[in-house]
């Protein structure tokens, strides 16, 4: 960020946040541990498929097409994908869908905290600046509401945008639009802090809201090369929480 840009800066009234790698640290994903959990629960399996062939069918599916929607920039919910998936595997269970992806979610990949994300919102919220979430993600907005309360207790945000329930996905500014119009704010009021340069730098210069790019020290459990590539949209650049603090202490 250049000097004369930041000395033109104001403090935000909102902070919005990427979950993944920004707020909440998944080390890795197991579909078949996650599979296994899930199986225990199935009242009907008619072909007697193992964790491990439900899962390779599962990966492939998504596979193919994820590709293509993540090109319109458009979420398939999971709740869809699996109810196709498992009528088509002759797979039933004794909970619901929104249980079982739960079950699933938990087993196949925890989460944890990332560093000191704790700390940037009880600053926020000691400081009076609202915050709010918007997460390219498959998996139902409940759980994923869920899961950063029980990661993230002491959080105040004013809503939680799981793009499985709004078709929309990051980069594309309707997604960063309806949050602005949650919030009741201008584009101008608004910071967007998240760790991709494609979905969360350029999708919040899209929308008019100014990016925070959180490139982590702490190592991601997938491979991603393209968020290591510095984004091209003017930015603040930080590598831990603590130094979002700092900056907005100086405004």
């Amino acid at each position: 960020m250049s000097k004369s840009m930041f000395d033109n800066m104001n403090r935000p009234k909102m902070i919005i946040f990427d979950y993944g790698h920004t707020l909440c640290h998944e080390s890795g994903f197991d579909g078949v541990c996650g599979t296994e959990a899930i199986l225990k629960h199935a009242v009907t399996n008619k072909n007697n498929l193992t964790a491990k062939e439900v899962s390779s069918f599962l990966n492939s599916l998504y596979n193919e097409i994820a590709r293509g929607a993540k090109k319109q920039e458009i979420e398939i919910h999971n709740r869809n994908f699996e109810k196709f998936a498992y009528e088509y595997l002759q797979i039933d269970f004794d909970l619901p869908q929104e249980q079982i992806e739960k079950i699933f979610w938990d087993a196949a990949s925890p989460g944890a905290a990332m560093p000191d994300a704790d700390k940037v919102l009880a600053y926020l919220k000691k400081r009076g600046i609202r915050s709010g979430v918007i997460s390219n993600i498959s998996f139902g907005g409940g759980n994923l509401a869920d899961r950063i309360g029980r990661i993230l207790p002491d959080n105040d945000f004013e809503f939680i945008i799981a793009s499985s329930e709004y078709m929309y996905r990051k980069p594309n500014k309707m997604i960063f639009e309806l949050a602005l119009r949650k919030a009741g704010l201008s584009a101008g009021e608004v910071w967007y802090c998240g760790d991709s340069p494609e979905y969360d730098v350029a999708g919040a210069v899209n929308a008019g809201i100014f990016p925070v790019w959180y490139h982590s020290r702490l190592e991601r459990g997938y491979g991603d090369q393209s968020l290591e590539a510095r984004p091209g949209d003017e930015h603040l650049y930080i590598r831990e929480w603590p130094e979002l603090i700092e900056v907005l202490e100086t405004l």
